[in-house]
């Protein structure tokens, strides 16, 4: 297949108006079956394609067209790809990172925002954006003063459309609760895959952490805070059913390592978990490489996996194959499934960010929670 950079290159060098001519009328990365052509446009001496995909270089360079400032980079992207990437931009000593003037398309996380290259195929969910037809819940904020921190800690509570407190409802708890609403549109999957009848109405419970770095890998403290502070709160003050059946534990990252020890600690408490891109790093033999934020991790996952007993009921697991992480990951499905839980899996070509965690909420939530026209065959 011939690429449209080859036909601005094949008469030799480009004037200025041909470049200008192909920068106005495409849309940037230009992606043409399984090959992305990135470009920039403007003074530097040296262009990079900085990008997140484990197991790549992560600096690809662009080349300059001769006697002109137009670079570009053509790349495979395989089909159903989506890609978080900067541009490098050196001028002399001074090396700048910026988003791609040409794209538009952006993701936002707590870092800020990267520019984001969509393979053939990949298209945000329907389900994931506002849908007006769709009954909105809402949400309110509770306080707990008495923790195992020794200090207060508030809780978003997400309540569904037209909640009556005749009725009992599942719960769910979020770590990270804060970013999975600002950068994983939370309330407007729950909305519509509530009001679609795929997932059943649920109360959500997101928390919000401290040091998540400390709290989540196994720390006794939230444990003990998730099972014996904020559970019992919430089956004071909402409509919550009683069983573990009806108890989900959700987290990403960090927050699912989180979510597996909490629930590890607490056995029969949570009957659902929902994993996404967890940082399962463990050791079979030597030291890991992954940095002291990691020993506790580490420390906890060698544990699980010489002892792991049956610490929910069903298990969803989600990693991008993009990560670093998703070798840790798929080790863990084999042995989940040895201790009896029902567990799913599902991988995808992203990485380890927010909208990876968006794009696996329906398939996650309505398999752990399925509303009435949801069919779930196993």
């Amino acid at each position: 297949m011939k690429l449209a950079i080859h036909d601005l290159l094949d008469g030799g060098t480009p004037d200025g108006a041909a470049i200008d001519a192909f920068l106005r009328d495409r849309s940037f990365p230009l992606i043409e079956d399984d090959r992305a052509t990135f470009v920039f446009h403007g003074n530097a001496d040296e262009v990079y394609l900085r990008h997140w995909i484990y197991g790549l270089e992560s600096a690809q360079p662009f080349q300059r067209v001769p006697d002109t400032e137009f670079w570009y980079l053509v790349h495979e992207l395989p089909p159903g790809s989506r890609v978080e990437y900067k541009i490098e931009v050196i001028r002399g000593d001074r090396h700048e990172w910026i988003r791609d003037p040409f794209n538009p398309n952006l993701a936002q996380d707590p870092f800020g925002a990267n520019s984001v290259a969509q393979g053939v195929g990949y298209e945000r969910p329907g389900w994931s954006q506002v849908d007006r037809e769709s009954r909105a819940g809402r949400t309110e904020e509770l306080w707990l003063h008495q923790t195992p921190f020794g200090q207060p800690r508030r809780v978003t509570m997400y309540l569904p459309a037209r909640m009556r407190p005749t009725r009992r409802y599942r719960l769910l708890v979020v770590h990270d609760g804060g970013d999975y609403l600002r950068y994983a549109a939370l309330k407007e999957v729950l909305d519509n895959l509530i009001h679609r009848l795929e997932m059943a109405p649920v109360i959500a419970a997101l928390i919000h952490p401290g040091d998540r770095l400390v709290e989540y890998p196994d720390d006794p403290r939230h444990a003990a805070f998730i099972a014996e502070s904020l559970l019992p709160a919430l089956e004071e003050q909402y409509p919550l059913m009683p069983d573990a059946s009806a108890r989900c534990l959700m987290g990403a990252s960090f927050g699912a390592v989180a979510s597996l020890a909490t629930a590890w600690r607490h056995p029969g408490m949570f009957g659902r978990l929902l994993l996404q891109s967890g940082s399962f790093a463990f050791t079979d033999i030597g030291h890991h490489k992954r940095g002291p934020a990691f020993d506790r991790v580490v420390e906890f996952v060698n544990a699980f996996r010489d002892a792991p007993g049956r610490p929910s009921e069903r298990v969803y697991l989600s990693c991008g194959m993009y990560e670093s992480l998703i070798y840790e990951n798929r080790s863990m499905v084999p042995l989940l499934q040895t201790t009896g839980m029902a567990v799913r899996y599902e991988w995808t070509r992203d990485g380890h960010n927010w909208e990876n965690w968006r794009d696996r909420l329906q398939a996650g939530l309505s398999w752990l929670f399925p509303g009435p026209l949801w069919m779930v065959y196993e």
